[in-house]
């Protein structure tokens, strides 16, 4: 296997006069190619991972604007869900207009350790007064990082973009205030020619200042792959072992940052942290811009697997979240969407319910009624037979052990045999579990009672 190795070239500014935009890779008219050189990097796992937000800042814009209120409720449920693990560490704000200004003052004075507030800014001296003004610790500044950005959009060449951004980074740092870079577009960038020489500099900056300069790792578009022998720019692998191993970058100051474009959302976090980052960027229920970032709840299950443990986290808050989106911000959340979907963990089908009769485990990935506070749900349809109907009175009424209904109980096949006529008149809506209660009601008062007592 090869790997890339630490290099001893000092890679300067590639201050081209046309854009390179990786043509053979990004053919505009046709989906974007994978490309290989089969150089291997080695994982290097950070003794210390954290999840980052940007519910404020990318998920808000994608949104209907979060009233005040809102924003600062949600950003309560962030602290709870943290649980003062010190795991969702920061959270990052637009300062543009009143309303949002106000918020992040109001999260401020909660006094809470995490999530830490910051901002995020244009990398323009503007913006930067209003990050003073607030008296915000740490802002996030925009470094837009590839030729589509540079020369497309800003239309200015490698060398005026790197020297405005490199200007406004001292006057951030002599200011005191902690700098997050973001290097918009790094998927798409050339990694040798702009990214390492920019990053370089920050570091150099960095040392100057003795303040720490962090390196958030954008992926915009979704472009990154997380398969090892993948080439720059699209490899996570490479950008994250180039920015530790060739710019000086610690692990603790590198982040990234995921959009879903090409679902690898999730994998390109998980990479990140493998490969050296020590922070992922998220954002609730995935929320942000065209096909979203990384969802928040995504990266909570993703630590717990690769650590072990949820470190203190309180995962019942990402229930209690999805529901406040649900019913507070009108948000329409697909049923099925792992974690915090309605109907994440139902089954309909009849021989997934009969395994469940038997042990929930069989089917079931985790016990997410302790977890998440969401019980397994059986839902009945045609297909669901007695099986699928002793299950949904059993997870339903949360009968345990010597109490759960056996699927050869003559009143499970009363129930059978009114779903059955339900359907041959020519339902083909779900049973509803109003519809169901009054037949239990109706054919099993005991367990009707023993619910109502224990509720009581």
């Amino acid at each position: 296997m090869i790997f890339l190795k630490k290099s001893s070239v000092n890679y300067r500014l590639d201050n081209v006069s046309s854009p390179n935009l990786y043509k053979d890779i990004f053919p505009y008219d046709e989906i974007p190619k994978i490309a290989f050189d089969n150089v291997h990097v080695p994982m290097d796992i950070p003794e210390k991972m954290y999840i980052t937000d940007t519910t404020f800042r990318d998920g808000q814009q994608s949104m209907p604007p979060y009233t005040s209120e809102q924003i600062i409720r949600i950003f309560d449920y962030l602290h709870q869900l943290d649980n003062n693990s010190g795991i969702i560490k920061q959270t990052e704000f637009f300062l543009y207009t009143e309303k949002d200004r106000k918020a992040a003052e109001t999260c401020i004075e909660r006094g809470y350790k995490f999530p830490e507030v910051t901002s995020w800014i244009r990398a323009n001296k503007e913006d930067f007064k209003l990050v003073k003004q607030m008296g915000i610790k740490e802002t996030g500044m925009l470094m837009s990082c590839s030729d589509y950005h540079i020369f497309k959009k800003l239309k200015m060449t490698r060398q005026e973009a790197m020297d405005m951004y490199l200007d406004i980074a001292r006057e951030v740092l002599n200011s005191g205030i902690y700098l997050r870079c973001h290097l918009e577009d790094i998927t798409r960038a050339d990694f040798y020619g702009f990214v390492v020489p920019l990053v370089t500099k920050l570091m150099e900056l960095s040392r100057e200042a003795n303040i720490p300069v962090k390196v958030r790792a954008c992926d915009t578009l979704g472009l990154g792959v997380p398969y090892g022998g993948v080439a720059v720019p699209r490899s996570v692998q490479k950008i994250i072992y180039g920015l530790r191993t060739i710019c000086g970058v610690p692990s603790d100051l590198i982040e990234w940052h995921g959009h879903n474009d090409f679902y690898s959302v999730v994998d390109n976090s998980a990479t990140a942290w493998l490969y050296g980052a020590s922070s992922v960027n998220t954002s609730l229920l995935g929320i942000g811009e065209r096909t979203g970032n990384c969802p928040l709840e995504a990266m909570v299950f993703e630590y717990a697997q690769l650590k072990g443990n949820t470190g203190n986290m309180d995962l019942h808050v990402i229930t209690e979240l999805a529901e406040y989106f649900s019913k507070e911000m009108k948000y329409d959340i697909p049923t099925r969407t792992p974690f915090v979907g309605r109907e994440f963990n139902e089954t309909r089908a009849g021989i997934h319910a009969d395994g469940m009769l038997k042990d929930e485990e069989i089917y079931n990935a985790f016990d997410t009624d302790k977890i998440l506070g969401k019980p397994i749900v059986v839902a009945v349809n045609q297909y669901s037979g007695h099986a699928g109907i002793a299950a949904w009175i059993n997870t339903y009424y949360k009968l345990k052990d010597s109490d759960k209904v056996d699927k050869k109980d003559k009143r499970v096949n009363k129930i059978k045999l009114w779903v059955d006529e339900q359907y041959k008149s020519g339902r083909t809506t779900m049973i509803g579990n109003n519809e169901l209660e009054l037949l239990v009601k109706k054919l099993m008062p005991e367990i009707v009672e023993k619910k109502e007592e224990r509720a009581s």
